[in-house]
């Protein structure tokens, strides 16, 4: 009789251990994202705002060169506007990235954004991180209750080196590039 009680206590033991970390297992599932630790302090999202999504984009920044408005009889590389696909983790098409800047997923919600701050990040060959905040909002899904915007983990994307001359004034440049987009929401 003990050791069928034994027995008994051990199988209920096992049941209550698998139970408490099946239940932890799905609060970590259902827990929100965390943000990559190596986000420059400056870049950090407003308090009470919290990871909702995190897209790659891969994609072009369209420069376009002009005269320069500082110096007269200069021309330069300026941005027009970048042009990207947005993809999930798992490589899944979510939307695109475009002028604006706009972001829009696929189920027509839509987001603009704003620079707030900047950051050159670790590679010098690559455009700088940002943060932004979103100035408007359009639609109902993805994108349509983003507060803030991060650029982060870019490659490329640079204006070309050297400059443009006269010669080339209103010509285009499509530099390639990537980058992780994360988008926060208000905490609940």
């Amino acid at each position: 009789m003990a050791r069928g009680r034994a027995a008994a206590f051990r199988n209920l033991l096992i049941a209550a251990t698998v139970a408490g970390c099946a239940t932890r297992m799905t609060g970590c599932a259902a827990a929100p994202p965390a943000p990559p630790p190596d986000v420059p302090e400056a870049l950090r999202a407003p308090a009470g705002q919290m990871l909702s999504r995190e897209l790659k984009a891969t994609g072009v920044q369209i420069y376009v060169c002009k005269a320069s408005k500082d110096e007269p009889g200069r021309f330069e590389w300026s941005l027009l506007a970048p042009e990207a696909e947005l993809r999930d983790r798992t490589g899944h098409p979510v939307g695109r990235h475009y002028a604006g800047p706009t972001w829009e997923a696929a189920d027509g919600s839509k987001v603009v954004g704003e620079v707030r701050a900047r950051d050159s990040g670790p590679d010098p060959g690559a455009i700088a991180w940002l943060l932004l905040r979103a100035t408007s909002t359009a639609g109902r899904g993805v994108f349509s209750q983003t507060e803030s915007i991060q650029r982060i983990h870019t490659s490329g994307g640079k204006a070309p080196a050297g400059g443009c001359t006269e010669t080339q004034l209103g010509h285009e440049a499509r530099v390639p590039y990537q980058a992780d987009y994360l988008f926060y929401v208000l905490r609940p």
